[in-house]
């Protein structure tokens, strides 16, 4: 899929929405990405998964990991694709970790999925669970990249299937906050 084409995916299903909205990370934006209301559809979905597993199909990865919870639906879908297992990361007591009994072998190589980033902090945190339970973060996955390209992970590549460069702003300095717009918070990630 080229990145016209799944912008225009996420238009169609009202995922990308505009307004004055409180991210995960604390800072306000005048643009949200709503990603269950594209994953809502499981038909779209795969088509979205299928072209992240294309980019990766000969990257030899034996699992994908996706943070809960829209990253639990990405897991599976990339792993359907790849013909791998997908499991998730969760946070317990505010630390992301793996649960349920899921585990890695020393040296099994990952492809971590996310649906949107805006900073990095999620994917970091499973990137560091990754190396905690013996695998390799062969690469990091994104349905959006709204950070503008600023998002990295030090030595792991990161691939989106649509880059957005979004306006963030620190709730004291927010222009749209000065105009009176209402603010609406969306989803939660449960940092603490």
């Amino acid at each position: 899929m080229t990145e016209k084409e799944v912008y225009d995916l996420l238009v169609k299903t009202n995922a990308i929405m505009t307004g004055h909205f409180s991210l995960t990370s604390g800072k306000h934006s005048p643009h949200y990405v709503e990603k269950f209301n594209v994953l809502q559809h499981p038909e779209m979905t795969e088509k979205l998964c299928k072209a992240i597993a294309e980019h990766f199909k000969d990257a030899n990865i034996e699992t994908v990991v996706g943070p809960v919870t829209g990253g639990i639906i990405l897991a599976h879908e990339t792993g359907k694709a790849l013909g791998t297992r997908a499991i998730f990361t969760e946070r317990v007591e505010g630390k992301m970790t793996f649960r349920r009994g899921f585990t890695l072998h020393e040296g099994e190589r990952v492809l971590i999925v996310e649906d949107v980033v805006t900073t990095g902090g999620s994917v970091r945190e499973v990137i560091d669970v990754v190396k905690e339970f013996g695998g390799v973060p062969v690469a990091v996955a994104m349905l959006v990249d709204r950070s503008g390209g600023k998002a990295t992970f030090d030595d792991v590549p990161n691939f989106a299937l649509l880059h957005m460069d979004v306006e963030t702003y620190e709730p004291e300095n927010c222009p749209l906050c000065k105009q009176g717009i209402p603010l609406t918070k969306r989803g939660s990630t449960g940092k603490k």
